[in-house]
This record gives structure tokens, sequence and C-alpha cells, in this order.
């Protein structure tokens, strides 16, 4: 079952606090409106580290 999550966090690319829609289903990440995967601040970003957290990484 598909489950859309709001993560909020400070974007240190976009230099402002972000509201971020994910959507998974099971631990597996189907959509996501950043691109933290090749974000070059990935490993400090608050949002990315939420991300990792629904999915498991």
């Amino acid at each position: 079952m598909e489950q859309e999550h709001f993560l909020s966090g400070y974007c240190r690319t976009a230099d402002q606090t972000r509201i971020v829609v994910a959507v998974t289903e099971d631990v597996r990440l189907l959509d996501v409106d950043c691109c933290y995967e090749r974000c070059p601040h990935t490993s400090s970003c608050t949002i990315a580290q939420q991300l990792r957290q629904l999915t498991g990484k």
C-alpha cells in the first residue's frame, strides 16, 4: 500500500526550510520531490536522514 510522508527540514542547496513529499510502498521509495540521492549535502541533510529512516537504509 502506498503512503505519503511529509518531511520537513533545512535544505542547504535551496538555503531554506522545505517540506518534502515522499511516496513509499512498504520500505521502497517510489517518489520524492527533492533530489536527495544526487545532492552534495545528503550526508548532513535532515530531510535525507528522514528518508533513509523511512526506507531502512
